[in-house]
């Protein structure tokens, strides 16, 4: 029931996206706390003789705070009661009242984030709306907390994923660490730069205690725009974004000389093979070349030898191996550095 009553009322919130009006916290305060019955509300656009309400220009924003304004505010034994009611009966008359009596906090928490979202206030009071329902559904009135202070946490979290979901086409912050950073660069940056520091990326992940990669990452997502593959790169040319960007898979040339470095690889190792003990051998399929490598310990269980044994026996044959090598395939020096370096790890 207060899940409908909240929608129903926040409704409107979905009208006059085009307005780009920011609201000033005088506003609000002069719209929300008008006391008057539907009989004396005023017209939606307020006439230049209206001394008691704004002159907004968002029609559906001032009926919205007139509409809120007739909600009575509860005290903190009204709120408890309430809370409790709701909590062991269920009671969704309790909720309505909880919900009701807090939409003015929504608005109040809203004001803080219309910095971040021009497009229409009354998204941001919307989504603020939703987790104003979530707080008095989840809210336990025996852990001592206010409930403005429980609720006003639900409603900005609601809001901030809102944000970060809508900012651009393409989302720029999915975790919560993502979320925060992306709240808290742009303050620090100022706030460094107001003490005469330069805001440098490693001095912002110390401050902020996050990766210097992630500061560098969030701004450039937050300075740069998103830009279509479709889009041409001048208004006189054909040639489209997506026609530029780097192709980062192998070329076929790339890949046949890969395939053919495998195959001298195989004939090599086939050869070598000859040459080697049975401990050498196994060790050679079952740790070097296995994709699931036996441990040191299996092997020395197999042949009835300490596992430092097994590790001495390892040792030798790399170095027989990278010597077989040089000797087989001189150009593959740069190869072995690394396959032997990988085997080792």
């Amino acid at each position: 029931m207060y899940h409908n009553f909240v929608l129903k009322n926040s409704g409107m919130c979905a009208e006059h996206h085009n307005s780009n009006n920011m609201v000033k916290k005088s506003d609000i305060i002069e719209a929300t706390e008008s006391n008057k019955t539907q009989e004396e509300l005023h017209p939606l656009i307020a006439l230049p003789d209206d001394s008691n309400l704004p002159a907004l220009t968002h029609p559906g924003l001032h009926r919205y705070l007139q509409e809120i304004s007739h909600y009575e505010l509860l005290s903190r034994e009204e709120t408890e009661a309430l809370s409790v009611r709701f909590h062991e009966e269920g009671d969704q008359d309790a909720a309505y009242r909880l919900v009701s009596a807090n939409l003015r906090l929504v608005v109040k928490v809203a004001m803080d984030f219309q910095k971040y979202w021009m497009t229409n206030f009354l998204d941001l009071i919307q989504e603020g709306n939703v987790g104003l329902v979530q707080a008095v559904k989840k809210f336990d009135p025996y852990r001592g907390v206010k409930f403005s202070y429980y609720a006003a946490y639900w409603i900005r979290a609601y809001i901030l994923k809102f944000i970060m979901d809508n900012w651009r086409l393409v989302k720029i912050g999915t975790t919560q660490a993502q979320r925060k950073l992306f709240f808290s660069l742009n303050k620090e940056k100022k706030l460094l730069e107001s003490q005469g520091f330069k805001a440098e990326p490693k001095l912002l992940a110390e401050r902020l205690n996050v990766k210097e990669s992630e500061i560098i990452e969030m701004s450039q997502r937050m300075d740069g725009g998103d830009v279509s593959l479709e889009r041409p790169l001048r208004d006189d040319s054909d040639d489209e974004q997506k026609d530029f960007l780097t192709d980062k898979t192998a070329t076929v040339e790339e890949r046949v000389a890969d395939m053919e470095v495998k195959e001298r690889i195989a004939v090599v190792i086939e050869k070598l093979q000859s040459r080697l003990n049975d401990k050498e051998k196994s060790i050679l399929a079952e740790r070097l070349l296995s994709d699931d490598p036996l441990t040191l310990q299996n092997i020395a269980d197999q042949f009835g030898i300490s596992r430092e044994r097994v590790r001495q026996i390892e040792a030798n044959l790399l170095k027989k191996m990278r010597k077989f090598f040089e000797e087989e395939v001189p150009d593959i020096r740069c190869f072995l550095d690394e396959a032997v370096d990988h085997w080792q790890k």
